[in-house]
């Protein structure tokens, strides 16, 4: 592969195609580079192998190789709808020139839609400057099969194809070209994730592009610098060598990229810790995880983690600034969207009573706090005994703060209903525990700072998941908001919550109507 720059704002590299496997690899990096609203043209020789490119590329993103995909070249214009956004399928090799592009409807596509267009010379005029161009063309000098392709990024989608490069070579140097890859369903991040597959060789490539820093919110600061999250790779290797040395069930890292945050890591499988549809707790695996908090919870744990020679990661403090952004969360998205104003002398009473509500979760012993200990980042291993059955994925945001929080994320799960005789069952199964372990631990002190934190978890997500409705115009987090204001209600009502249950009656009544 060459990887040539050319003129500002625009990147390409080359590559050669010897085969069908080859074309679908290069179409398996340009689906993971997609985002909604995007624009891919398919350019070069005549019977080059444009529509059998996209037809790799559709199903793909479709995660079904036999999803049917005809070519558009008498229908124009093909739409699917794709579980991660609308795709448009366009061939304009029979239109005489752009004037024709209204009449096929290019102003009336699907709002978000990713438009993939064969022939785009006869749009010329009308190409928007940031787009994605593969030119695909023939080598009959080689063989039959054989192909060229040229990707150039223009305008902002130029990074983009950087990145693609730089993928392609680290899998490259994994041993893991000739894998076959499937798409893992993602999260709310950034992140990404597909199985590779090579012979009786498994493992997950996990692509995390470095975190913007956003604009200042608070003190010159930006939200993720507050709130203490990840900006990058090294915090995931960090914690997941560190958990691993404990003897915890964090995935093993096979090779890494630091630098464009780029790792294949150890497979853990897809068996989950809940069942049914909808999903439910399944007790025995919730019960292990729980004792996998108690194995943890008991170690003297270092705030300074290695990652690579020379390379070292300190982890950060849950202190009241990020407790406090993140409740805050509730306000900035949460009520706007209930059209509920809030005047600031309010939210200052409001971080008044979260500030001495959450001073007790700050004075007490810290430890390693995951932060999204819960369903969908918790695998069963059932091969593996003890707290090593419990596989565990996302904790990138990691920090030093109250063993109460992970458990709260635990038995308030955003997006499983966990029945409150349970959540009470499995509390008592932790406070027996810690009991049993530390002669000096206080059960009802570490109630009430568990009923404290899982309010400001519960705050906390319902603005972010009214954020990614409202600003990343995903509204599929919406259902599990009925749930999380149930989790809400439920820790309002403890009574050393009281003062702070007022003021949300008074002031968020709407809350009622999720």
């Amino acid at each position: 592969m060459a990887m040539l720059l050319t003129t500002a704002g625009t990147s390409s590299f080359s590559v050669a195609l010897p085969d069908e496997h080859a074309t679908q690899r290069l179409a398996i990096d340009i689906a993971n580079s997609l985002e909604p609203g995007d624009l891919v043209t398919l350019s070069g020789d005549l019977g080059a192998g444009k529509t059998a490119f996209a037809r790799a590329l559709i199903r793909y993103l479709a995660g079904d190789v036999s999803i049917e995909v005809p070519s558009p070249t008498f229908t124009l214009m093909q739409t699917y709808d794709l579980p991660q956004f609308p795709l448009v399928h366009a061939d304009l090799f029979r239109l005489s020139g752009s004037g024709e592009l209204a009449e096929l409807g290019f102003d009336d596509l699907p709002e978000g839609a990713v438009v993939l267009v064969e022939w785009p010379d006869r749009a010329a005029g009308f190409l928007p400057a940031d787009r994605i161009d593969v030119a695909l063309t023939l080598a009959p000098k080689l063989k039959v099969e054989f192909r060229h392709a040229r990707v150039t990024g223009y305008g902002a989608l130029g990074a983009r194809v950087d990145r693609m490069a730089a993928v392609r070579q680290f899998i490259s140097e994994s041993g893991y070209s000739e894998a076959l890859r499937a798409r893992l369903k993602g999260d709310a991040s950034t992140r990404s994730y597909e199985r590779l597959a090579l012979g009786d060789k498994h493992a997950i490539l996990m692509t995390s592009p470095r975190r913007s820093d956003g604009p200042p919110v608070r003190d010159g600061k930006p939200y993720n610098d507050i709130a203490h999250l990840a900006d990058n790779v090294k915090p995931f290797v960090a914690m997941a060598n560190g958990l691993r040395q404990y003897g915890f069930s964090a995935p093993e890292i096979y090779h890494a990229d630091l630098n464009h945050g780029l790792l294949i890591i150890e497979d853990l499988g897809d068996e989950a810790v809940v069942s049914g549809e909808p999903p439910a707790p399944m007790r025995e695996r919730y019960e292990a995880a729980v004792d996998m908090l108690l194995a943890l919870h008991e170690l003297r744990l270092p705030d300074v983690l290695p990652v690579a020679p020379h390379v070292e990661h300190r982890i950060p403090y849950y202190d009241i600034s990020a407790f406090l952004i993140e409740a805050e969360l509730l306000l900035d998205w949460f009520v706007p969207r209930l059209h509920a104003p809030m005047p600031d002398t309010e939210r200052d009473s409001f971080r008044a009573l979260w500030r001495e509500l959450l001073q007790p979760a700050i004075d007490a012993p810290p430890t390693w706090v995951l932060r999204d200990f819960h369903s969908p980042n918790l695998l069963w291993l059932p091969r593996r005994s003890e707290t090593a059955r419990l596989g565990l994925l996302d904790f990138q945001d990691a920090v030093m703060g109250p063993p109460a929080y992970d458990l709260a994320s635990l038995l308030q799960d955003a997006r499983v209903d966990v029945p409150e005789q349970m959540e009470l069952a499995l509390l008592g199964r932790y406070v027996r525990g810690r009991r049993q372990r530390d002669a000096d631990f206080d059960p009802a002190s570490f109630i009430k700072i568990y009923v404290s934190l899982a309010a400001q978890r519960a705050s906390k997500i319902l603005g972010i998941f009214a954020r990614l409705d409202l600003r990343d115009r995903k509204p599929q987090y919406l259902r599990h908001m009925p749930r999380v204001w149930g989790y809400l209600h439920r820790s309002l009502g403890h009574p050393a919550l009281e003062a702070l249950n007022a003021w949300y009656i008074a002031h968020v009544p709407a809350l009622n109507a999720v």
